[in-house]
């Protein structure tokens, strides 16, 4: 008994399906312009903190999701900060790693 021809599959629109292919790879990443990325005066001695636990969790969810090392999470923040018309600074890693073990980063 001969095996039946195999099945092919065209498709019949190909522009949207590479469309629909280059959107598997986008990205699209909101900040809330309204967020407290600076922190607030603690009153305490010593030299204050700039950045607010908000903006350190984010910085490290993004870590977190895409497994970087924290000094390509600083470059990476940066590129995502300039695009959404923010000029808000980016952590530096040292602060980064010193402020990771005081903030639990909570996954989606």
């Amino acid at each position: 008994m001969p095996k039946p021809a195999p099945t092919r599959y065209r498709s019949l629109n190909r522009s949207s399906y590479n469309a629909s292919l280059r959107e598997r790879g986008s990205l699209s990443v909101r900040f809330d312009p309204d967020m407290d990325w600076h922190a607030a005066p603690s009153g305490k001695r010593g030299r204050q903190q700039t950045f607010s636990d908000a903006a350190i969790q984010a910085c490290l969810t993004i870590r977190v999701l895409f497994g970087l090392p924290l000094r390509q999470t600083t470059g990476f923040m940066a590129s995502l900060l300039t695009p959404a018309g923010l000029d808000w600074p980016v952590p530096d890693f040292s602060t980064l790693c010193r402020r990771q073990k005081t903030l639990a980063v909570q996954l989606p």
